[in-house]
């Protein structure tokens, strides 16, 4: 890797002006460009300090060899050509966003001679109109099939229509009348043409229109006493409203808009824009983006902004309200470049209330759907999983892929109520039969860097256990209190049978690598509890949430894994399962023990009648909703004892709970 030092320019040499600048590699590639309204300031930013900097800013610095900046006279310029160039070499450190799925479109050839209507994907080609895109691509090939009805446009593929033209017999479609059949000469080239531009009207919004003709037509046909006629208009008119109202009036009718909304994490971030023309939403698009650049969300918007309207061949694509979460740095110029490109203006705003704020929350619970989905689509392919594995050996420096990997999380308000969390992954997939928690009381429950010992020491020392002496008994009771999970979050009691005991699951076989929630003093506690029982055969590292930043044992330096590598997301989303496992058994732990201390105080309650109360309800939520009357259904609840008992549930329900805090990063877990 290059050093920044040799190749960062003299201070004087950069001009203050707006402009872009390239960073390239020791083989002339473009791996990252970049805007500024002050080159000068912009540029030495990434050489300032690049032990200080973001990693993946530190990794572009480090991979560059050389940089060059081009100066423009305003920053609409810098903004254009940024584009431009960013479109054209694909730099590898810049944010591409790609669709999350390949969509359709309903497409009408008009540059045809005998234009065509047909369902397209892909890159869009000249003298061809769109509509959409749309999801499901059923729905647009129902909609197809509704429109040839009325507009009886050809939709085969060129053999098919000269097939066609060659024997002088349509096709089945002709013979059904979903096709005019201009092969066979039914009808005009021109009149044809013209019936693929009355198509190409409806799609635009004219619907209102053909539907009044055609019911002129119809009441015309009524009034001559030709009811055929008037049936198949009338058939053709319900056809047309089918098509015309399949999406509702979300919005006033004059409306054209895209609504854009963006879920995002650490890694990677799902956008999604609903289209909006005439007030209907007539199609929706997806993104999903690695986040190799250090961005927030205006940034991404921004980004996302280019990306989505420079690639439209078509002006009509671009409306005239683009709404955004939040807006973008340089508002302005996109508004002024989008002017530019539609010839007319365009306003970006944030909606913050009434019926379009709502569409886009709408908006973004798909984008949060999306990017949920693509997690997990991402974590169950088997190539991937290898990947990340193989990655991972190779950056830890291990002997073998890590097949099985176990991460604990410590979880606890203020010291209190102290439990952890052990996630199970084999192959990189979550293996919930073997998640574990664990109750941490007295010493160890101190603190963090405690309670991780005790943890590693406890589940090791049985894993000890068992392996010197396997023929143990399986029911003798365990060091370890620990329940198994089928689903994650539900305590599943062992079954007991007088005959038969059913025996206890024991601790598989030990973990090639053990992840902890944390930075150095987590990994060294961990570290320390498998060398006091002599265990030298199982890699500890922490995963520190704040930069995801890798940590071993005895090292000053974490290891810095590419954002967008398989293996950090693997490790995250471990990380990340153990956090969740953790809070969930937090949360019932510390509710049980709210509860219990508050039966506690009510006088004449004894602890029968509390188990009664707790067995009869459920849970806490169910007590504190109960009523007198309800409560007085509980054996051994009188009158009173219920309204003294409702009166203190009241009082404690006003009163505000702790926050959940990880102590070790300082993160609100819950309010």
């Amino acid at each position: 890797m290059a050093d920044p030092a040799t190749y960062r320019p003299k201070t004087g040499e950069i001009p203050t002006a707006p402009g872009v600048y390239r960073f390239r590699d020791e083989h002339g590639r473009i791996i990252y460009v970049g805007k500024a309204k002050n080159l000068r300031s912009r540029l030495n930013s990434y050489f300032a300090n690049p032990s200080g900097l973001m990693p993946k800013t530190r990794a572009m610095v480090h991979t560059a060899a050389g940089v060059e900046w081009t100066v423009v006279g305003t920053e609409l310029e810098a903004l254009q050509l940024e584009y431009t160039w960013i479109k054209e070499f694909n730099p590898r450190f810049n944010i591409m966003f790609r669709d999350d799925k390949s969509y359709p479109y309903l497409a009408v050839t008009m540059g045809e001679k005998y234009p065509r209507a047909q369902v397209m994907r892909g890159d869009r080609r000249k003298d061809t109109r769109y509509f959409g895109p749309f999801y499901p691509a059923k729905a647009i090939r129902e909609t197809l099939d509704t429109l040839l009805r009325v507009f009886p446009v050809r939709t085969c593929s060129s053999g098919v229509f000269k097939r066609a033209e060659r024997t002088g017999r349509p096709c089945l479609l002709g013979y059904i009348d979903k096709c005019a059949a201009p092969c066979v000469g039914r009808i005009s080239p021109e009149d044809h043409r013209q019936l693929a531009a009355e198509l190409c009207d409806f799609m635009a919004g004219e619907g209102k229109r053909f539907i009044s003709s055609l019911e002129k037509e119809m009441q015309a046909a009524v009034s001559e006493l030709d009811y055929e006629t008037a049936a198949r208009l009338r058939d053709d008119i319900s056809a047309l409203r089918k098509v015309f109202e399949r999406n509702n009036v979300v919005l006033s009718e004059d409306t054209d808009a895209d609504i854009f909304a963006l879920e995002e994490d650490e890694l990677e971030a799902s956008a999604q824009v609903f289209h909006v023309r005439g007030g209907r939403i007539r199609g929706q698009r997806g993104w999903v983006v690695e986040k190799v650049e250090d961005n927030d969300t205006a940034d991404l918007v921004e980004h996302l902004i280019q990306q989505v309207y420079g690639e439209a061949n078509s002006t009509d694509r671009i409306p005239r309200q683009v709404l955004v979460p939040v807006l973008p740095p340089n508002t302005e110029e996109l508004a002024e470049w989008l002017h530019g490109l539609r010839g007319a203006r365009v306003d970006i705003r944030v909606p913050m209330r009434g019926d379009k704020k709502a569409l886009m929350e709408t908006v973004a619970r798909n984008a949060s759907d999306a990017l949920r989905l693509h997690k997990s689509r991402r974590a169950g392919d088997i190539t991937t999983r290898s990947a990340a594995l193989q990655e991972l050996q190779e950056a830890l420096d291990l002997d073998a892929a890590p097949l099985r990997i176990e991460c604990y999380d410590i979880s606890h308000v203020s010291g209190t109520n102290v439990v952890a969390s052990m996630v199970v992954a084999e192959d990189g997939l979550p293996k919930k039969s073997d998640y574990r928690k664990f109750s941490i009381t007295g010493e160890a429950a101190r603190d963090d860097t405690a309670s991780m010992y005790d943890v590693i020491s406890r589940r090791f020392r049985n894993y000890l256990a068992e392996n010197a002496d396997p023929a143990a008994d399986p029911d003798a009771p365990q060091e370890l209190p620990a329940e198994r999970l089928d689903d994650g979050a539900t305590d599943v009691q062992p079954l007991t049978d007088t005959l038969t005991p059913a025996p206890r699951t024991k601790f598989a076989y030990p973990p090639n690598l053990v992840v902890v929630d944390g930075g150095q003093p987590q990994v060294a506690a961990a570290s320390k509890a498998l060398a006091d029982l002599g265990i030298t055969d199982v890699q500890v590292v922490g995963l520190a949430k704040r930069l995801e930043e890798v940590w071993v044992p005895d090292s000053d330096f974490p290891v810095i894994l590419p954002r967008a590598s398989e293996a950090l997301f693997l490790l995250q989303r471990i990380r990340d399962e153990a956090h969740r496992f953790a809070i969930t058994f937090h949360r019932q732990k510390r509710g049980k023990s709210m509860t219990a201390s508050l039966l506690d105080e009510v006088p004449g309650l004894g602890p029968a009648k509390r188990q009664a109360l707790l067995k009869h309800f459920g849970s806490v939520k169910k007590l504190r909703a109960a009523s007198e009357e309800e409560l007085q259904q509980v054996p051994g609840i009188g009158p009173a004892m219920a309204a003294n008992l409702r009166s203190r549930l009241a009082d404690s329900s006003k009163a505000e709970a702790a926050p959940a805090v990880n102590m070790s990063t300082g993160e609100i877990l819950e309010t």
